[in-house]
């Protein structure tokens, strides 16, 4: 790995860290690398409720950068039950976590992914939507995804949610916070009821074209299902 690469060292939950990590960040510093400090909050685990995770959330963060010395961070708040950080709760306890440290910090700030979908399924390009929405709203710099099917299936991931996770993002760059937060709160109500059954969707060799590395025409087309809900919402940025 260069130098400018990001070398990962993670936290524990919540606002631990073991022996190897410190070892890991030891290197990192001595090396003079980039460092990437993640953690996730468990909304409903150690920390409790909504209030709890998120002062939780905002505690790792800056202790990702006084413990580690991070170059950035990478967030993640995970629902207990769902194992997901596109809930309703995880992203409340996301977006109030940025917008505290950017108000206040000059800190770089990601987040990652993990929808409860998988691809090739309107639902996983909805969750999608909704957490770029809120890390965009709140300031993160970084977007690190997307993991479907909660990163657990393998070979449940392609190119295309993070295309609407970029598309997304911009499509709600500038706009003020309480129109999206109507937004969202009527984009999570959409696939928060499908929790139970989620659409386990297609693995990448069967809605990407291996060869060409294109996605098929029926992603395309539930990309585009997903695009027509996004702009009856009120998002009006997507390309062609």
């Amino acid at each position: 790995m260069r130098q400018s690469d990001s070398h990962e060292v993670s936290q524990l939950n919540e606002l631990k860290i073991d022996v190897g990590a410190l070892v890991f960040t030891a290197h990192y510093v001595l090396a003079g690398d980039i460092i990437m400090c993640e953690q996730m909050p468990i909304y409903g685990g150690y920390a409790g409720g909504l209030e709890e995770t998120t002062i939780v959330d905002v505690a790792t963060t800056i202790n990702a950068f006084v413990m580690t010395q991070a170059t950035w961070h990478l967030d993640g708040p995970v629902h207990v039950r769902w194992g997901i950080t596109t809930a309703r709760e995880t992203l409340a306890v996301a977006g109030h976590c940025a917008m505290a440290i950017e108000a206040n910090t000059n800190l770089m700030l990601g987040n990652q992914y993990y929808t409860i979908a998988g691809p090739c399924t309107v639902m996983c390009l909805l969750e999608t939507a909704a957490q770029a929405i809120t890390d965009t709203a709140s300031g993160r710099e970084v977007l690190s995804g997307v993991a479907a099917s909660k990163g657990v299936a393998t070979n449940y991931t392609t190119g295309l949610e993070a295309r609407m996770m970029a598309e997304a993002a911009y499509a709600v760059a500038g706009m003020e916070t309480a129109r999206v937060n109507e937004i969202l709160d009527k984009l999570v109500a959409i696939y928060e009821k499908d929790y139970k059954n989620p659409p386990k969707g297609k693995p990448f060799q069967e809605c990407y074209d291996v060869v060409k590395l294109v996605p098929t025409q029926e992603y395309l087309d539930v990309y585009d299902e997903a695009v027509k809900i996004m702009t009856g919402l009120g998002l009006t940025y997507w390309t062609k």
